[in-house]
């Protein structure tokens, strides 16, 4: 059954449910394991490559979430794993780093959909479920773009351990102008 109003099917026409989430940061991966198990995934974890790539040749998801970006390697040896294994997996490629490249390549190894960090439960479910033969609905509530640039300070300055003289180098900005972004609350 698809719900044309935003082109999604119902989770409960699927036989298979597993889904394998695959990020090296813990508590997110752990949060959105919880929140897809609740809307009636059958979730396993992988926080590497390596791991990802044992679950996956042990037990083949019909569906995946993997981030592009992990601490032994790059989560589109994933994708690429399950799209050998089983061909019609929903996968989705989760990223901190988007840009045009990686999700043309994403899309290429096989993910259905690339959605940038931070992505809540109700986003991935709507990418999983998505109607293959659509174009994706635009997000309901997309981050403002003071949000989007206070959170790409905020990423590059965590990438270089919290220095600001070398986070202020890499982004082309002044330091003071850094400090006074980084002492401020996030936009909305």
């Amino acid at each position: 059954m698809v719900d044309t109003a935003n082109n999604t099917e119902k989770l409960s026409k699927f036989n298979d449910k597993s889904l394998l989430v695959v990020d090296d940061d813990n508590p997110f991966r752990e949060r959105l394991s919880r929140a897809m198990e609740k809307k009636g995934f059958l979730v396993s974890q992988a926080e590497s490559v390596k791991i990802a790539l044992d679950a996956v040749r042990t037990n083949k998801p019909a569906f995946a979430v993997v981030d592009l970006r992990l601490g032994d390697g790059n989560g589109l040896e994933v994708v690429k794993e399950i799209q050998n294994l089983k061909i019609n997996s929903r996968i989705v490629m989760l990223t901190g780093y988007g840009n045009i490249p990686t999700a043309v390549a994403a899309i290429k190894e096989g993910a259905i959909d690339y959605l940038a960090k931070p992505a809540d439960a109700d986003d991935v479910e709507k990418a999983l479920l998505a109607d293959p033969n659509t174009k994706p609905q635009p997000p309901e509530n997309p981050m403002s773009a003071d949000r989007v640039k206070w959170e790409h300070i905020h990423r590059v300055f965590e990438l270089c351990n919290r220095n600001v003289s070398e986070t202020a180098r890499r982004l082309k900005m002044h330091r003071r102008t850094l400090q006074r972004i980084l002492s401020k609350r996030s936009p909305r």
